[in-house]
């Protein structure tokens, strides 16, 4: 496959037009980024490209032979590979097993499969993209999220045929290290040079202008700009995408603190963490930083009361703190936007009212069992605002949005509750540029109103222009707390690595 073109895609959802006439070019031996806010047709693009929607009208030329995809074994068949940023793991069968969901099994004498070659054959794709450390024959429920992106990722380089074909890959690094995205972005410079086309959706900008040929941004449905990347700025494809210039800077936050304690968490252990103090005042937001895997998922489940409290003692709001679920931290006014929605936060199959009211129907109950749907409606409507969320009704199946703005259901089901500490883990993991700063806003509405925010995330440049104190994990224990003013991100990098303590 040398050329596939994409000409007049349009699809329409009700009276809501997802794609209108994009057309797009993918070359062999290129990197074409796909940018866009959420909401703006990438993830419907790639869902015809994957024979899961039927667009309205389209013409698809291979080579310039019309080509026919209204199936997932017709995009499988014509070499069509998907990475997506929902892992889709399924988690009690092994690495291997996972791998080759969707390949055939090889076999002896027809009929007996040959799990030698399977264990070969994902052993050597794990080996292409540089992981060695993971068994192929172990369960996947005991990887970490970072290392079942990396499955997935592989799965897609297992040798059943060398044609050279399209890889679709769709915010691939979101899980993953700075080491482990350089090492993928190895295998997709590799994977050009074989001749195959990599189509790269992703809102880090850095990663589009270091790994793209050529970027196309779509708007509202509507292809904006088609370029090469080495004529773009960083300025000029935001400007594509929004419709307007952002500022580099996170939203100024000065003034917003005051002196009340909103929680109070003295030397507390679980049976996953260490030595945890901290204290967040009204209007503050503690950043949770640390080399992956370092506890930061715990102080969540901790706080939540998933995790029991062995020692130590927590107050919030002057109260003695001890949850004994997710429902009661809720119902004490702490709320949680988890990292993986779809697994953690979501119903795929219900509407946005749904998952935006659910965890509040006791206050929105009469007679402790009838719904109150004019309050679910209103309380609906007001947040989806708040967040800006793009939607076409609030009957519409969470699964028919995309995954930016499945993550602004996240966020407006936690701030209905009004709550007193929101609890953010990695909350804007595959939002695009606009979305982002509008959460940022949020943020800072929030800390206005005297919420106080614990923020973890990946991202440094996030920790350190939103966070006013740093919390440093290291192998599961609290290692230092650094006030922010006081330093720069070389000086959180250089904590992550420090061997003793000072």
């Amino acid at each position: 496959m040398k050329k596939l073109e994409l000409l007049n895609l349009t699809k329409s959802f009700s009276n809501f037009k997802a794609l209108s006439n994009v057309s797009i070019e993918l070359l062999s031996g290129e990197t074409h980024a796909l940018m866009g806010e959420n909401g703006a047709g990438k993830t419907t693009l790639i869902k015809v490209l994957a024979g899961i929607l039927k667009p309205d009208q389209m013409i698809m030329k291979i080579d310039n032979n019309i080509q026919n995809i209204y199936s997932s074994i017709q995009s499988k068949n014509l070499g069509f590979n998907f990475i997506h940023q929902e892992l889709n793991i399924v988690s009690y069968l092994s690495v291997a097993e996972n791998m080759f969901l969707n390949h055939p099994y090889p076999k002896k004498y027809k009929t007996i499969i040959d799990w030698n070659k399977i264990y070969k054959l994902s052993s050597n794709a794990l080996e292409e993209l540089g992981v060695t450390h993971i068994d192929v024959k172990k369960k996947c429920a005991k990887l970490s999220t970072g290392d079942q992106m990396l499955v997935k990722i592989a799965s897609c380089l297992i040798k059943t045929d060398t044609t050279p074909t399209l890889y679709v890959f769709d915010e691939p690094t979101a899980a993953l290290t700075l080491q482990e995205s350089e090492k993928l972005f190895k295998v997709i410079n590799n994977l050009k040079k074989r001749g195959a086309i990599i189509l790269y959706v992703s809102h880090r900008m850095n990663e589009i202008l270091e790994i793209s040929d050529k970027v196309t941004v779509l708007r509202d449905g509507i292809k904006v700009l088609t370029d090469k990347t080495s004529e773009l700025s960083k300025e000029k494809i935001i400007r594509s995408m929004v419709g307007k210039d952002l500022s580099d800077n996170f939203p100024e936050r000065t003034g917003n603190i005051n002196e009340n304690i909103v929680i109070d968490v003295n030397n507390v252990h679980t049976k996953n963490i260490r030595n945890i103090n901290f204290k967040i005042k009204a209007g503050e937001v503690l950043g949770i930083a640390g080399l992956s895997n370092s506890g930061q998922r715990e102080i969540f489940n901790m706080l939540m009361g998933v995790d029991n409290i062995a020692k130590g003692k927590i107050s919030f709001m002057d109260q003695k703190y001890e949850p004994t679920s997710p429902s009661d931290a809720w119902k004490k006014l702490i709320s949680f936007v988890p990292r993986e929605r779809r697994k953690e936060a979501l119903m795929l199959k219900m509407s946005v009212k749904s998952n935006t009211t659910t965890p509040h129907y006791s206050k929105l109950s009469k007679f402790f069992f009838l719904a109150n749907k004019q309050q679910e409606n209103l309380i609906t409507n007001n947040y989806s605002k708040k967040v800006q969320l793009k939607y076409e009704n609030m009957n519409q199946s969470i699964y028919q949005l995309s995954g930016g703005n499945q993550q602004k259901v996240v966020f407006s089901r936690a701030l209905a509750s009004n709550p007193k500490l929101l609890l953010l883990d990695e909350p804007t993991r595959g939002v695009d540029v606009g979305a982002k700063l509008d959460i940022y806003n949020l943020i800072i509405q929030l800390t206005k109103n005297g919420c106080g925010i614990v923020l973890n995330s990946s991202d440094l440049s996030e920790i350190m222009g939103m966070c006013d104190k740093i919390l440093i994990l290291k192998d599961h224990e609290q290692y230092k707390i650094l006030e922010n003013f006081k330093i720069n991100s070389q000086d959180v990098l250089a904590n992550f690595y420090e061997s003793k303590k000072q």
